[in-house]
Formats: C-alpha cells, sequence, structure tokens
C-alpha cells in the first residue's frame, strides 16, 4: 500500500511540474522592438519593414512589437536604450546601415538582450545581423531599361554612397549592359532616405539631359511621379520602383521593379528567439530563398503595358544567343532562383569605370566582396563622392 502511495505521489509531482512547464510555455511572451530610419508611410524601406514585423506579429500570438519611426541615426542610441530601459524589449531591430554602431554598443551595454541589425557587418554574442539584398533584381531591371531607353542615357537616383546602393547602381549598370553596351548610367546623389522633394528634383535633372529610364534607391515614389507625369506629356519616361508596389503611381511609366518580403524572415528570427535557438547569425536572404521578388506591384513581374515592347527588343547573349529582353529576364530570374551557384550577376571579368578589373574573368564576387563594394563598373558615369 505504501508503494502505491508512494507512486501516486510521484506521479502527481511529475504532473504537476509538467503542466506548469506547458503553462509558462503558453503565457510565455516575447517583447520586439523595431527601429526605423523613415517614417512607415514612406512607401520604400521602412514601410516594407513595417509589412514584414506585422506579418510576425500577426502569425504568432505570443509576440509583441513596437515601433519607433524617423529615427536620425545620430539619435539611435537614445531610442535603443528606450526600448530596453523603458519598454522591455527582450530583442531590437535596427533597419538602417547607419544604426550599426549605435547597435554593437547596445550589445555591449545590455549583455541579456539581444539584437539585430539590417545591413550592417559587425556581430557579436549578442547583435546579429541580417539583410535581404535587391542587388538581383536591379539586374534585371537593368536589362528592361538596356533594352527599352531611346536616347543609350539612363539615370539613377540616389540616397547615400554607401556599399549597398553602390551595389544597387552597380548590378542595375551590368544588366543594361548586357542589353545594350552603348547605354551610360547617370548617378545623382540626394543624401537623404525620405527625401521625395530631392529626389523629384534629381530626377527632372536626369530627364532634361537625356536620360529616358529611371531606377533610384530612396524611400519614396517621387522618381515614379516624376516619370508619369513626364509621360503623360507625351515624352515616355520608363521607371523602376524600389521596394514596394509603386506600379500604381506611375501606371504608364513603370515597367518593374524590386519587392522586398521581410515577413518570412522576421518570423524565421523570432521564432528562434522564442524557442531557444538563436544564435550569432549573419542572415543574407536573396531571391532563392524569396525575399527578393521582381515586380512593380505584386500581381505582374513586368507590367503588361510594357511586355510587347521587351519581346520585339533581341539582345545577343553569349549564352543564349539572340534572344528577347523579357525571355532574358525570365530566365536569369529563374537561375537567380535556384541560387548564386547557377547565376551570378557579378561575374568576371568586370572591370570599374576607371579601367582596372576588379573580378578577375571567371571569378564571381564573393558576399564580403559585395558588401563593401566601392567602384562604379565600366558604363556609371563620373565618381563616388566620398
Amino acid at each position: 500500500m505504501k508503494k502505491w502511495t508512494l507512486l501516486v505521489l510521484i506521479c502527481s509531482i511529475f504532473f504537476l511540474g509538467f503542466s506548469a512547464t506547458a503553462f509558462g510555455k503558453e503565457n510565455k511572451k516575447l517583447k520586439a522592438g523595431f527601429v526605423y530610419v523613415g517614417p512607415v508611410g514612406d512607401y520604400g524601406w521602412s514601410h516594407a519593414h513595417d509589412l514584414g514585423r506585422k506579418f510576425a506579429e500577426e502569425k504568432f500570438p505570443w509576440l509583441e512589437t513596437m515601433i519607433v519611426e524617423s529615427v536620425a541615426e545620430s539619435d539611435s542610441a537614445r531610442i535603443i536604450d528606450r526600448l530596453i530601459q523603458q519598454q522591455k524589449c527582450d530583442v531590437v531591430f535596427t533597419t538602417s546601415f547607419g544604426y550599426m554602431d549605435d547597435t554593437l554598443k547596445a550589445g555591449a551595454k545590455y549583455p541579456d538582450q539581444l539584437f539585430m541589425h539590417c545591413s550592417g557587418f559587425k556581430r557579436s554574442a549578442n547583435v546579429g545581423t541580417y539583410f535581404g539584398d535587391l542587388y538581383q533584381m536591379y539586374y534585371l531591371n537593368g536589362i528592361m531599361a538596356g533594352a527599352l531607353t531611346k536616347t543609350d542615357k539612363i539615370g539613377y537616383v540616389a540616397a547615400f554612397p554607401i556599399p549597398e546602393l553602390i551595389r544597387h547602381i552597380d548590378a542595375y549598370a551590368l544588366g543594361i549592359k548586357a542589353a545594350n553596351p552603348k547605354a551610360k548610367l547617370n548617378v545623382r546623389w540626394i543624401y537623404a532616405w525620405y527625401g521625395p522633394d530631392k529626389a523629384k528634383e534629381a530626377a527632372q535633372s536626369l530627364i532634361a539631359e537625356g536620360c529616358d529610364a529611371l531606377a533610384f534607391t530612396e524611400d519614396t515614389p517621387a522618381v515614379i511621379e516624376v516619370g508619369q507625369e513626364v509621360t503623360e506629356k507625351g515624352k515616355q519616361i520608363y521607371t523602376f520602383s524600389h521596394y514596394s508596389a509603386m506600379q500604381p503611381y506611375g501606371k504608364d511609366s513603370v515597367v518593374s521593379g524590386q519587392l522586398m518580403d521581410w515577413g518570412g524572415m522576421y518570423a524565421k528570427v523570432l521564432e528562434d528567439i522564442y524557442n531557444e535557438k538563436w544564435s550569432n547569425k549573419d542572415i543574407w536572404w536573396l531571391a532563392k530563398e524569396k525575399a527578393a521578388i521582381l515586380g512593380g506591384n505584386t500581381t505582374d513581374m513586368i507590367n503588361p503595358k510594357f511586355v510587347p515592347e521587351l519581346k520585339k527588343a533581341m539582345i545577343d547573349s553569349k549564352e543564349f544567343g539572340k534572344i528577347s529582353a523579357y525571355d532574358l529576364v525570365m530566365k536569369r530570374y529563374e537561375q537567380m532562383k535556384q541560387g548564386v551557384d547557377i547565376f551570378e550577376p557579378f561575374t568576371g571579368p568586370i572591370a570599374d569605370n576607371k579601367g582596372k578589373i576588379q573580378i578577375k574573368a571567371g571569378d564571381k564576387a564573393s558576399k564580403e566582396d559585395l558588401l563593401s563594394i566601392m567602384y562604379y563598373v565600366d558604363n556609371v558615369k563620373g565618381s563616388i563622392p566620398q
């Protein structure tokens, strides 16, 4: 009888312990803070990140998130302190290259909290990095721009001269060259992530100089609005949207663009943290991981208005022979989805615009090369501001 009593007691203790653990797991919460460099209504970078945050929050009932938007890079340390000290966040995502050093310092200051920095390269025991890069999509956009231009002058409006933007500019230029070796790329720097007036002025200046195709890396649809306005007046301007579905702003101008899906990445990182499986990782997602997507909206990879023109534009390709611009874009996109081992835009020989070979024939740029790239390829005019 005593043995049975003892067995029942042991089982009861085990059951109560298991129940308490399960109950604790069910009620465990995770609080994540997000620091944005622009407003979530910018319809570009910060907007795309916020869509990813919302996707993760809707997916996980245990997740609570909060945001701080329009944070100047010089003010990021104070905002991170607030998220940790006052808001009691378990993890903080800092979403601008310029937040890198302050994020690393915060990791040392708060060793019990986790930090994820977007687009940087510095890490520590509790600071990881993540990025979904669009350079492959810029290459595809470049093929289309090179095929469509009538002036052989193509423009690019860019925010700041950092490796990420140089990578995008060069990828776009390499795509242009693949379709049209005669075309040249002209760059205008506006020194603002969110500067619609500056972007508009830069776009107008490029068009005045004869550019009839425009891409950009800044966080508003201002370039597209200029392209649409000029097109409606009778001069066709081809534009390529950035980060969000901006085609509605330029239904007669937007050919295609790049879309970024941060949702899957945020969900993966947050679930790993919640399940205590997070490790210091350098996450780098491209087309293969379905992070980078081709298109100016969520339904069309290429605006149907421009498909016939792209199908008529023929390109001499070493790999495929005579091929239409449309078919080349589709073939390259499928290769990109299989991975950089199948096709990498930054494959040599690639020379900079000063004549120096940067990538030897047959070599492919490494991830480290791409993260630190600071030269223009040979069909980009001018020099990078210092």
